[in-house]
């Protein structure tokens, strides 16, 4: 990586923050250009579905979600006309979703959009790894971070009402960070003196906890044995975090200016607080801090101060938004919103595309895959997930279109009472979303012939 390679004059000044122009522009002078480009992967999570007034209704024609139209002779909606300018840059895909989830409430399955796990409705819970930890395990230490997560709410949440998106391999929840100041922090400022110190008193800690654990074993029954054995590998895991951690501790920060970040936000300003989430991706991308990110905009349920996002357009919550479609001018408010989160989120596809790798007139975008969706798509529909994967030209994707899998007349429409959607037959079988997961990992670099429950791949989308 390059920042071995680059003298640490460049970069330190105290332990706080330059105020400089982004290390990258400065500091590639005088050192060779990467072997491989980079490859990076985004992750991004919509709450509660998206509109999906029926083909009779007059809101179709504006407010459906889905475009109309199909292949590359496609018309967004108005839901999703601010992506417009970058539609070569990006497919929206229809008819995609995780077999385990389709017959249960789609409030249930944030937790599995990226693992595919049965994680079901109710009972005992057991998740998988995730898409992001599939690939961060594969870049290894190749950046100082080998995953960002991040969500609105912060932490885990719950089972079945997960505040993140991301699981390690033994399917436990990773917690995310929703504090602009502590993800700006974690990426560019220094530790403490004492930081080496704590190291060298962690490593040695974990190794006398390791070898009493061993000891311990052995006087235990099968099923205790089997509880321990899981404890010691999230100390080892834990010791894993501690070799990189001291590995990294010598290498100087990238430095980047804080002056266009307004690191104090909360969800009190919606609108700038998620222009600031999506800034600190960038920044880390840039810097190439981590090749992976996760953001979970909001958690399912209206559960959470992430039902404040609404708030930026005008509405008090946003949960309540897809409750209200049957109200008039339900579907509208409801497309308003999405719209609002097209607007932001082709801003960061935007800044992407609009800056170059390092030495290179490369587009920062064609080199990182980019994927956004939800775990339902009609109210409470676990069916037929709304997706838009986006970037990745270098990586062989090809964009410009509309890949409809679920047919001309999906289901949708408002909840009048009575029975929901998601409990209804299934009428139309969608694409295992796993398969478009495999390709999307060989693209990236991971070589693989499954994940999850996949039952092959998806190489439609690729050239």
């Amino acid at each position: 990586m390059i920042l071995n390679r680059l003298d640490r004059r460049r970069f330190l000044r105290g332990s706080g923050v330059a105020l400089a122009l982004p290390w990258l522009e400065c500091a590639s002078q005088g050192t060779e250009i990467q072997d491989k480009p980079i490859k990076r992967l985004a992750c991004f999570y919509q709450p509660d579905g998206v509109p999906m007034p029926l083909r009779e209704d007059e809101a179709y024609h504006d407010w459906a979600w889905f475009p109309h139209g199909n292949g590359t002779d496609y018309r967004f909606t108005k839901c999703l006309e601010p992506l417009e300018g970058l539609r070569k840059q990006l497919t929206v895909l229809s008819g995609f979703s995780h077999p385990s989830a389709r017959s249960i409430h789609g409030h249930s399955n944030a937790d599995q959009f990226l693992t595919g796990a049965a994680t079901g409705a109710t009972g005992p819970y057991q998740n998988s790894i995730s898409l992001d930890q599939e690939l961060a395990s594969h870049i290894g230490d190749a950046t100082r971070l080998s995953s960002l997560v991040l969500s609105t709410d912060g932490g885990t949440g719950t089972p079945r009402g997960a505040h993140t998106l991301s699981f390690d391999r033994h399917g436990r929840a990773i917690p995310a960070e929703h504090r602009p100041k502590r993800v700006f922090d974690t990426l560019f400022v220094k530790g403490d003196n004492h930081a080496a110190q704590r190291l060298a008193q962690s490593s040695s800690a974990l190794d006398d906890l390791i070898e009493d654990a061993q000891s311990l074993r052995q006087t235990l029954s099968v099923h205790d044995q089997r509880v321990l054995d899981e404890y010691l590998q999230s100390v080892r895991d834990t010791e894993v975090k501690v070799a990189k951690a001291k590995r990294w501790l010598d290498i100087p920060l990238p430095q980047v200016g804080t002056d266009h970040l307004q690191l104090d936000i909360t969800m009190d300003d919606p609108r700038h607080y998620l222009q600031t989430m999506y800034e600190l991706i960038f920044l880390a991308f840039r810097t190439d801090s981590t090749r992976v990110v996760t953001y979970q905009l909001g958690r399912e349920n209206g559960i959470g101060v992430s039902d404040y996002m609404a708030r930026a357009i005008g509405f008090r919550l946003t949960h309540q938004l897809s409750h209200e479609t049957k109200e008039p001018g339900g579907w509208k408010n409801f497309g308003l919103y999405c719209q609002f989160l097209s607007e932001e989120y082709a801003r960061f596809i935007q800044r992407l595309k609009d800056t170059t790798e390092t030495n290179t007139e490369v587009s920062m975008l064609d080199n990182t895959l980019l994927l956004f969706g939800s775990a339902s798509s009609a109210f409470h529909l676990s069916r037929n997930y709304p997706l838009i994967l986006c970037g990745g030209r270098n990586l062989g994707f090809v964009h410009g279109r509309y890949i409809n899998y679920a047919g001309s007349d999906p289901q949708g429409g408002a909840w009048l009472g009575g029975q929901e959607p998601w409990q209804k037959e299934i009428s139309h079988e969608d694409v295992p979303l796993s398969n478009l997961f495999v390709t999307m990992l060989r693209r990236l670099g991971v070589e693989t012939t499954s994940f999850a429950d996949s039952t092959g791949d998806f190489e439609d989308i690729c050239s």
